[in-house]
């Protein structure tokens, strides 16, 4: 598939309980399999060249994609807004998608912060018709100052979980992520990108180009995707 051949639809949407307007992006291949909600990181929205890249890859699995924004990033901010709105924007974002594409499984996560917010919205309430959560670069701890304390939430979660994570990766120590993920169980999945950062990029001695890495990546969400949602 071509990027000639598929167009992401702009779409705007309100953020519940306030008066605020959201965009967001939605990359719908010929007969999808499902879709996932993708929430952008801290520093960079949803037009970010890794979005944009790894959307491309997943569509050419037959997996859709919605990239959208949190506010602040819509109003051209640098700083992120609080996570109660955060986290009502996650909501609303995943009920704009349920509302617009019938029938289709729907996973949620996102880009680092994106990721985290999902979560954390997830294991508040319930999020519409979502079947599971994929992480990419799930950020366990600042960088220099291990811990776990943000990974308290994900155990008030009752859903599969994938955890992308490259192994230099400063926001998320493998050593700390693994206890955290053998905790929980058979809901946790886990997908290593050896030698990769928090941006998945690896050293050129490794030999992979970037392009090898992201198709690394959407087949590894595919797959897991066709598993836990039987699709």
């Amino acid at each position: 598939m071509s990027d000639a051949e598929l167009t992401a639809t702009r779409v705007e949407f309100p953020v519940e309980e306030t008066l605020l307007h959201v965009s967001g992006l939605l990359l719908e291949p010929p007969r999808p399999r499902f879709i996932y909600v993708l929430a952008h990181g801290a520093g960079a929205g949803m037009r970010h060249p890794f979005l944009e890249a790894i959307s491309d890859e997943l569509a050419c699995d037959s997996v859709a994609t919605f990239r959208y924004q949190f506010p602040y990033m819509e109003a051209s901010r640098r700083r992120p807004d609080p996570p109660h709105l955060l986290e009502a924007t996650v909501r609303s974002a995943v009920k704009t998608v349920e509302d617009r594409v019938e029938d289709l499984p729907i996973v949620a996560g996102g880009k680092s912060m994106g990721g985290r917010m999902t979560s954390m919205a997830a294991a508040s309430e319930q999020l519409p018709g979502v079947r599971g959560l994929v992480f990419l670069g799930f950020p366990l701890h600042p960088p220099g100052k291990p811990g776990e304390e943000r990974a308290r939430h994900l155990f008030d979660i009752d859903l599969p979980m994938l955890f992308l994570q490259g192994t230099r990766d400063t926001f998320a120590r493998p050593d700390l992520l693994a206890p955290v993920t053998q905790r929980l169980g058979d809901l946790a999945s886990v997908h290593y990108v050896e030698g990769g950062d928090h941006s998945f990029k690896v050293p050129k001695r490794s030999g992979r180009a970037e392009s090898e890495v992201l198709r690394g990546l959407a087949s590894t969400i595919s797959a897991w995707g066709a598993r836990v949602l039987a699709v």
